[in-house]
C-alpha cells in the first residue's frame, strides 16, 4: 500500500536542490509517505523500464529489510530511507563490493553533515560512528542471464532519531546524536546522491581502485579483533577487490569476500603471536 506523501519541512524542494548539483542520480525522485519497502519498489519499477538515476524516498518503511533479511527499524520522518536504480555497465562478480562505494558515499556525506566527527566505514555495509550504525546500505541486481540489466542501492541512514529499541540500543546511533545543529536530511540526502553519482558507476565498470585509497581512509576495522563465520584475527585492511584481510593467530593472511563480521571484545583477545606467514583467501558463502 502506498500513501501520498506529506513532504517534511527538511525535504522541501529537495527535486530543486537535486537538479542544482547537476547529477544524475535523483531524477526523476518519487517521494513517499509510506511504503513497504523502497527497494522493493524500486526493483519492481525497474523491471518496468526506470531509468538511471530513478529514487524513491519514503518517510517509513513497513517492512524495510537491510542484508541477510533483518528489518530496518524507524520511525517516521527520523531517517533517509531511499533506494535508487541504477542502469550501469557492471560484471556480476563487480556486484558485492558496489556495497563499499555506497556505504562511501553515505559515509561522506554523514561527515559533512557533522562537520568533521570522525565517521568510518564498517565491513561489509555498514556506517558508525563511535562504533555504533548509523546507516547501512543493501544492493540487489536484476540479472538477465549473465548480465546485469539493473542494480538497486538502497541506503538507510537514521537522522533525528535519539533512543532505539532495546535490542540495538547499543549498537546503533544517529546523526542528530553527534550534531551540534538539528540535521537537514535534504542536504545529507543530496550529498549522497552526489557520491553515489561521482563514484559508482567507474567502480561497477573498472572495479574499486579509484575509491581504494578512500575506502582504506575510511576503514572502521584496521587493527581491530574480529570474529567472523571463516574464523577470528586481526582486520588489516580492504583489499582492491573489496575483501577483508584479516590476519589469524598463526600470521596467515585470509581475505574474506563476504559474511557477518563481529568485532572481539579486548579482554578476549589471544596473546600476540608472530605475525610472518602465508596468505590464502577464504570466501565463504
Amino acid at each position: 500500500m502506498l500513501r501520498t506523501p506529506r513532504c517534511a519541512p527538511d525535504l522541501d524542494g529537495l527535486a530543486s536542490r537535486i537538479a542544482a548539483r547537476g547529477i544524475a542520480i535523483g531524477r526523476p525522485l518519487t517521494i513517499l509517505d509510506e511504503t513497504p519497502s523502497t527497494n522493493d519498489m524500486a526493483k519492481r519499477e525497474a523491471k518496468s523500464g526506470a531509468p538511471h538515476g530513478a529514487t524513491w524516498l519514503a518517510e517509513v518503511q513497513t517492512s524495510g529489510r537491510g542484508r541477510q533479511g533483518r528489518a530496518w527499524l524507524a520511525a517516521r520522518g527520523e531517517s533517509i530511507l531511499v533506494s535508487v536504480v541504477l542502469r550501469v555497465a557492471c560484471a556480476p562478480a563487480r556486484l558485492p563490493p558496489l556495497a563499499l562505494v555506497a556505504g562511501l558515499a553515505a559515509r561522506d556525506a554523514v561527515e559533512a553533515a557533522l562537520h568533521g566527527a570522525s565517521v568510518g566505514l564498517k565491513w561489509p555495509n555498514d556506517v558508525v560512528i563511535d562504533g555504533r550504525k548509523v546507516a547501512g546500505v543493501l544492493v540487489e541486481a536484476q540479472l538477465a542471464g549473465h548480465a546485469v540489466e539493473a542494480v538497486v542501492v538502497g541506503v538507510g541512514i537514521n537522522i533525528h532519531a535519539r533512543s532505539f529499541p532495546d535490542a540495538i540500543a547499543d549498537r546503533a546511533t544517529s546523526v542528530a546524536l553527534h550534531a551540534e545543529a538539528p540535521p537537514d536530511r535534504g542536504a545529507i540526502l543530496v550529498d549522497l546522491l552526489e557520491g553515489l553519482d561521482r563514484d559508482i558507476a567507474i567502480a561497477a565498470a573498472r572495479g574499486l581502485g579509484v575509491v581504494h585509497a578512500r575506502i582504506a581512509a575510511a576503514d572502521a576495522l584496521r587493527g581491530t579483533r574480529v570474529r567472523g563465520e571463516p574464523g577470528e584475527g586481526t582486520a588489516e585492511g580492504i583489499d582492491v577487490d573489496g575483501r577483508l584481510c584479516v590476519r589469524d593467530d598463526q600470521g596467515v593472511l585470509h581475505r574474506w569476500s563476504s559474511g557477518e563480521v563481529h568485532l572481539v571484545p579486548a579482554t578476549a583477545s589471544p596473546p600476540a603471536k608472530s605475525p610472518r606467514g602465508q596468505s590464502r583467501s577464504h570466501s565463504p558463502e
